[in-house]
């Protein structure tokens, strides 16, 4: 069975929860707040005003550059404010406030059940509607797909991989996504590699969905030039460079891109939006996420209108349970604790992990034994007990030289140790420190030419 080659750890998947629940559509809230920031790069600019009608499906906000995705109504109302919200991090971020009236969408946008499977467009074309429907990868990185999709001169795509591998413990949206939606996701296939001008994809799916492997193996019998690559259960897999290796062989060397060994890698979810903005003129305004705990009264996935308060998905979810110690955005592995579930539901929102207060509590750290397993465990070959005691020291230089920005944040480094060291913690505090001296560096180049 086929997995990547450098590091990696086995955390209990602990799918059970919420797996194979049906995807169910969440209520529309009464007032919708849609963040700018909702992807890698500069915040999309708002182009709507204060007391101004608009429609499901409608541009809000413009890509703010060339690393940036369009934002659009995810409701029909009246926008009430543009104005800052607050992040589960307590942190400010730009958005636009709207009273929701009714559910009117734009007259554009198929809403038919049926598959469209026929694409005549042209691959620009295509990538101009990925770009205006303002996709970015639902993976978890938020990178603008369309950047993926415009390869840098000299560089050529030879293979899409297809991200079902879902490896973080507890989430289940992308499984449930290619139980019900796997006909759309071939043709969102086939409608990428056209846009790539490429003849081979290979679908990722670790073993624990072996429904998901059976389905999506039954549509690539009919798909010329699409596989399916059953993968072993290995954490962190999902990981681009991790996923390439598995399926392709393929290394993509230290702070370079999938491009540089010839690899476009995109989640399914991701490509279930491409499917639906080419042939459904759909643009990005929901995603299917996890809600999930040992303690959730109604764990499952739901499919939520971005700008949806997150309180109102638990609710729907059975609510906050009693024994909740903490509340984890995204998974256990690279999730964050969050300090409220009053942010609302955005392109970034994977999951909402409920854990007990049992299970959230830290052991006490202990000294190092140099016992060597956070090396053994690091998937991207790092020294994360170096770059760990670096940025306690706040010695920047030397962690950027050790390659701390290859660093994925995947946690397998924590998981390990055990002196239960926060290694984490450490390596992400200096990575931004780290980053932010790098771009700092390059503007001041920048200026001086």
């Amino acid at each position: 069975m086929k997995t990547f080659h450098i590091g990696g750890v086995h955390p209990h998947d602990n799918k059970i929860y919420s797996a194979h629940q049906p995807i169910q559509e969440c209520a529309l809230p009464a007032k919708a707040i849609i963040p700018l920031v909702q992807h890698i790069g500069a915040p999309a600019q708002a182009i709507v005003e204060k007391g101004q009608k608009v429609k499901v499906g409608e541009l809000i906000a413009k890509a703010g550059g060339f690393v940036s995705a369009n934002v659009h109504s995810p409701v029909s109302g009246t926008v009430s404010k543009i104005d800052t919200t607050i992040d589960s991090w307590g942190m400010k971020m730009p958005a636009i406030f709207i009273d929701v009236e009714g559910d009117e969408w734009l007259e554009t946008i198929d809403r038919t059940p049926d598959v469209l499977r026929e694409c005549n467009l042209e691959a620009k074309e295509i990538i101009d509607l990925i770009a205006q429907a303002g996709i970015v990868g639902l993976g978890g990185a938020c990178f603008p797909t369309q950047v993926k999709l415009m390869p840098p001169p000299g560089k050529k795509a030879e293979v899409l991989i297809v991200n079902g591998v879902e490896c973080e413990p507890y989430l289940t949206c992308d499984h449930q996504l290619m139980l019900e939606h796997g006909e759309e996701i071939m043709v969102g296939i086939q409608i990428l590699m056209k846009a790539l001008n490429i003849q081979r994809a290979v679908i990722g799916i670790e073993r624990n969905k072996p429904d998901a492997i059976a389905r999506m193996q039954e549509l690539a019998a009919r798909t010329l030039g699409v596989e399916v690559c059953p993968l072993k259960l290995k954490y962190p897999q999902g990981g681009e460079k991790q996923l390439i290796d598995a399926c392709i062989g393929r290394q993509v060397p230290s702070g370079a891109l999938p491009i540089e060994v010839g690899a476009v890698v995109d989640n399914v979810a991701t490509i279930y939006a491409v499917y639906e903005a080419v042939q459904k003129h759909k643009p990005l305004i929901s995603r299917v996420m996890t809600v999930t705990g040992k303690s959730v009264q109604r764990p499952g996935n739901y499919l939520v209108r971005f700008g949806t308060p997150l309180s109102q998905v638990v609710e729907q979810a059975g609510g906050v349970p009693e024994d909740t110690g903490k509340i984890i955005g995204g998974g256990p592995m690279m999730g964050r604790a969050m300090n409220n579930i009053d942010m609302p539901a955005n392109k970034r929102t994977s999951g909402l992990l409920f854990m007990t207060e049992s299970e959230s509590v830290r052991p006490e750290a202990e000294n190092c034994i140099r016992c060597g397993k956070c090396v053994s465990a690091c998937p991207m070959g790092l020294e994360p007990y170096l770059l760990s005691k670096l940025a306690e020291l706040q010695r920047w230089d030397e962690m950027e030289k050790h390659d701390v920005m290859d660093c994925i944040d995947c946690g397998c480094c924590l998981f390990t140790c055990p002196s239960h060291r926060p290694l984490l913690d450490y390596i992400r505090m200096g990575k931004g420190k780290v980053g932010g001296i790098i771009r700092a560096r390059q503007a001041a180049a920048q200026a001086a030419k």
